[in-house]
């Protein structure tokens, strides 16, 4: 009974955790802008393509040659609409600091959607088909990802033509952007959410099991 109250509290509060007024902070945007940025650079980093400069109709002149993977166009692919990869984050509400903003359902919201498909009434506050919409957090984290970008172009294209030896995280957010702001979200790892997964079925299985034991199996029961 005991746990069965402590899940049903827990549930209760994912909607207050998804409304939360606590914003994304520089740390925190710095850290997810570098992390895209990076994954969309190690998409094209093998490529052998190989481009030609120079004007088309200028017979004239020999066309220079480049490699895709060092040029200016991969970069700039590379940032175009970078920052739209944001609103594919998720709040997972049971992870600490930023390790809350990850891509795919949360545990929390997964549980929710099972206790829905057995017929349990859920509130949070808003209707079914927007559980799925990116929340505030998320969306003002995108808000300040075009922002940063803008701000630190110039380094962030020093990094890609002169110092990819170093990590695009530690380069632009350690030594420029949060030089003189906290980096300890930069610190924070996940180790893997096994151990979530397990309490929150268990807590949700006695959660049911406690309701059928009252024989309120027949009608779908409301938290």
């Amino acid at each position: 009974m005991k746990a069965s109250l402590c899940f049903i509290a827990c549930l209760l509060s994912f909607s207050a955790a998804e409304q939360d007024e606590r914003l994304p902070n520089k740390c925190e945007v710095c850290k997810f802008l570098t992390t895209e940025l990076q994954s969309a650079l190690d998409k094209t980093g093998r490529s052998k393509e190989v481009l030609e400069l120079g004007e088309v109709l200028d017979t004239g002149k020999r066309r220079r040659k480049i490699q895709y993977n060092t040029s200016e166009t991969r970069l700039t692919e590379a940032v175009d609409n970078i920052c739209e990869g944001i609103l594919q984050y998720r709040i997972h509400a049971e992870r600490p600091g930023s390790l809350r903003y990850a891509k795919g359902i949360s545990q929390t919201m997964s549980t929710l959607k099972n206790l829905v498909n057995k017929g349990v009434k859920v509130e949070l506050g808003v209707p079914y088909e927007l559980w799925d919409e990116p929340s505030v957090e998320v969306a003002d984290m995108k808000r300040q990802c075009e922002n940063m970008l803008e701000e630190y172009e110039e380094v962030v294209e020093d990094w890609y033509f002169n110092h990819q030896e170093q990590r695009l995280e530690k380069f632009l957010c350690e030594t420029h952007v949060l030089r003189n702001s906290d980096s300890e979200c930069l610190k924070e790892t996940w180790k893997g959410d096994m151990g979530i997964k397990e309490s929150a079925e268990e807590s949700e299985k006695e959660w049911i099991e406690g309701k059928e034991g009252k024989g309120q199996t027949d009608d779908a029961g409301e938290l």
